[in-house]
């Protein structure tokens, strides 16, 4: 008798309420995505079928989570769920003090402002939009020390995620120490297509940048999925709980910023966590005048409830195998039918690879804003580009930055989204990339001044 090699998983709850989706025809999306101007970010929500532009305040909440929204003290100041939310950031990421934002970018605009005096530099395993932003506009310079492999696509690496220590040194000797304001370290790295970074090289950094007095400021924003990662890729951790590693990652770092709109299963939400109570007090004195009273930072008290119970569920174990599981499984999928993907399969999200997709256009006529294009036109899923749009603007030269990685991100929200929603989209992915050939690309129509991939236009070539 032949023995099963592998039994199936079902995601580990049931559906208690359903949210009716809109099917729409060609005709209607050509109207739609031109109106639109080929950004995604511009299309109504309405139009739209399956809904993969990010993972960002789309997730499913709990019962629990809703059974705690009810509980709102929506004091001003004092706040109850202000304290619960404190104590499970202490219970959970081990940081002492907490300061609550409307998101995640309230956080990074804080800690920006605090720690970084104009001509600093601020290393960081690879950008990310709105972190380089304020980074800059507080008068930073970024400067990329990830490893080479995360650049590359194809390679398969269990940790591209990684700080490269030898860059991560190259600019200390360059720049002196105290030119650099700190490090921000990404878990898991989103514009290298999630990729986690280990322990082992958390640890490094930490001690390297604490050798040379340098902060290390900890984006903790998917950090329970990179937690995930380290429990299945990195030796010594498989019998630890997603929640002692979590611990760990962050005892390598002095500070995080935190959007729980991510991990913690919340449609709003983020925080400042910190150790050094100089700069808390600072950013607890700021926070009044970007955000609310330190005490519920821009979010209602229910929100705040909403989140400290979305840490409790973000650990489990079997949340976050299925969550990753399903990413995963539509990378397998992609990868057989001959895709082009960012390999290994990351932790929230499959990237295309534009540049692959498309060989016949420069970065100039925009293959990932292309893709994503033509992934609403034949299907009505809508993604979002990680490529040279995204990448923005040398503030220097005025010239765009040209990143090697043009992609197309396909994110999954939490909970939200079944099986068959994944088959349709590894079948629409299918037919836009047997359909290839024939794509001329886009020309950019307008530009805003900040975080141009939200509302910039295009048109066709």
């Amino acid at each position: 008798m032949e023995t099963m090699k592998r039994r199936s998983w079902a995601e580990p709850f049931k559906i208690k309420s359903v949210e009716p989706l809109r099917m729409t025809t060609r005709e209607e999306r050509e109207a739609t995505i031109r109106e639109a101007g080929y950004n995604t970010f511009l299309l109504k929500s309405k139009d739209v079928y399956i809904d993969l532009l990010t993972d960002s305040g789309t997730n499913a909440m709990s019962d629990y989570q809703w059974a705690g929204m009810m509980l709102g003290d929506e004091a001003y100041a004092g706040s109850e769920n202000y304290y619960n939310l404190e104590a499970k950031v202490q219970e959970y990421y081990g940081y002492k003090y907490l300061v609550p934002t409307h998101q995640g970018r309230g956080a990074e605009n804080l800690i920006s402002h605090i720690l970084i005096k104009p001509g600093q530099y601020v290393p960081g395993n690879m950008y990310f939009t709105t972190t380089r932003l304020h980074q800059e506009l507080a008068g930073g310079t970024f400067v990329d020390v990830i490893i080479d492999e995360a650049h590359d696509a194809q390679i398969e690496h269990p940790f591209k995620g990684n700080v490269d220590l030898n860059k991560f040194q190259a600019l200390i000797d360059r720049v002196g120490a105290e030119k650099v304001a700190y490090i921000t370290i990404g878990a898991t790295v989103n514009m290298a297509g999630g990729q986690p970074i280990s322990m082992e090289n958390l640890r490094s950094v930490y001690q390297l940048a604490s050798k040379n007095k340098i902060k290390v400021v900890f984006d903790a924003t998917r950090a329970m999925e990179n937690a995930f990662f380290i429990k299945k890729r990195e030796k010594g951790y498989e019998n630890k709980t997603i929640k002692e590693i979590l611990r760990e990652m962050c005892s390598y770092s002095d500070a995080a910023t935190m959007s729980g709109k991510k991990d913690l299963l919340v449609n709003i939400g983020g925080f400042l966590a910190l150790n050094d109570y100089e700069v808390f007090e600072e950013a607890r004195n700021m926070v009044v005048v970007y955000e609310g009273l330190h005490t519920y930072g821009g979010l209602a008290g229910r929100d705040m409830e909403a989140m400290a119970r979305g840490i409790e569920e973000a650990c489990q174990f079997d949340h976050l195998q299925a969550r990753i599981g399903q990413v995963e499984y539509v990378g397998n999928r992609l990868i057989e039918l001959g895709v082009p993907i960012v390999r290994p399969v990351g932790g929230h999200a499959i990237f295309l690879d534009a540049k692959k997709f498309y060989p016949q256009l420069e970065q100039l006529k925009f293959p990932a804003q292309t893709l994503a294009a033509e992934l609403y036109l034949d299907s009505g899923i809508r993604a979002m580009e990680r490529g040279i749009v995204s990448a923005g603007l040398n503030k220097e030269t005025g010239d765009h930055y040209y990143p090697k990685l043009e992609l197309v991100r396909l994110t999954f929200p939490r909970r939200v989204y079944t099986q068959a929603h994944c088959d349709v989209t590894v079948e629409s992915v299918y037919e836009v990339w047997n359909n290839r050939a024939s794509v001329k690309g886009l020309t950019m129509v307008y530009e805003p001044k900040y975080l141009r991939f939200f509302q910039a236009r295009f048109e066709k070539l």
